[in-house]
């Protein structure tokens, strides 16, 4: 399924009498709609498992879909939350810009070695080239985006330069495209525990002790797994580990993923997307 809804789609489920009303937040009429359509993603079995039950996930999604002219369910697949920042997967990033209109699809320009790239395109109203800042094994050394644990630059640095050099160019030359997210994968290697110390403090206060090198949440409170106050729940290493090993579709991987972002350490984290990744290709196979 490529769309769910689109713009002709939303306006049919407009009131009748007037097919401009659109999901919004700008009127009346828009919110209504965007909550009728917000509320059956919401009951899909098809929509990734931080959106179903979630009416404002939902909404939230559908207004970005209709930001960006994209289907609402091609933006729920493709929006991931790292360490609690919401990023685009690269290659709906890529698509999203070659579909665009404004310029021809990306391309990639390599040095003789192979160990550096840049994006590039043409602006279609004006014919002009236009090239991306230059990605490298050196700079992905230099920035630590390879040293973390579960990096990708280890295991398949080629397209990592790929994906990285394309974010900078359209953050570059077309930042409306991205609506100022990064990808997933510029979170996973670039993005710190962002937490306030108050957040941390609120953790230790509910839950004990949150031991940073292990991640393991020591206390004798039987809170943990419970609500903690900061949006969401805390989770081990181990549990959200046996979870993504154990996942045989890709709906219970998604959930497992969707579990990461609660675990307390972010070394941890990366790790377990790293094994999220690999758990995905074997599904696949």
């Amino acid at each position: 399924m490529s769309a769910v809804l689109d713009t002709t789609t939303s306006a049919e489920l407009a009131p009748q009498g007037n097919a401009a009303v659109m999901p919004s937040f700008h009127s009346s009429s828009g919110w209504e709609l965007a909550q009728r359509i917000g509320k059956a993603f919401a009951a899909s079995d098809l929509v990734p498992q931080q959106y179903k039950g979630n009416l404002a996930n939902c909404i939230v999604a559908l207004e970005m879909a209709n930001r960006m002219g994209a289907s609402p369910l091609q933006v729920m697949q493709n929006l991931y939350i790292v360490h609690g920042n919401p990023g685009w997967s690269s290659k709906f990033l890529i698509a999203t810009f070659n579909q665009s209109g404004k310029f021809s699809a990306l391309r990639y320009r390599w040095n003789a070695e192979h160990t550096a790239c840049r994006a590039w395109a043409v602006e279609k109203a004006t014919g002009e080239e236009l090239v991306g800042p230059e990605v490298s094994i050196q700079m992905a050394k230099e920035e630590g985006w390879s040293t973390k644990n579960g990096s990708k630059w280890k295991t398949m640095p080629e397209l990592m330069l790929m994906y990285r050099s394309a974010a900078f160019f359209v953050r570059t030359y077309a930042p409306e495209i991205s609506m100022g997210l990064r990808t997933d994968d510029e979170l996973i290697d670039t993005v710190e525990d962002v937490r306030p110390a108050s957040s941390i403090n609120a953790v230790r206060g509910v839950l004990g002790h949150v031991d940073n090198a292990t991640g393991e949440i020591h206390s004798d409170s039987p809170a943990i797994g419970k609500e903690t106050g900061l949006g969401g729940t805390v989770q081990s290493y181990a549990s959200v580990a046996d979870k993504i090993a154990k996942s045989t579709t890709a709906d219970a991987l998604d959930y497992a993923r969707s579990l990461i972002a609660e675990v307390p350490n972010v070394e941890q984290q990366a790790e377990l997307h790293a094994l999220a990744s690999k758990q995905f290709a074997a599904i696949g196979e």
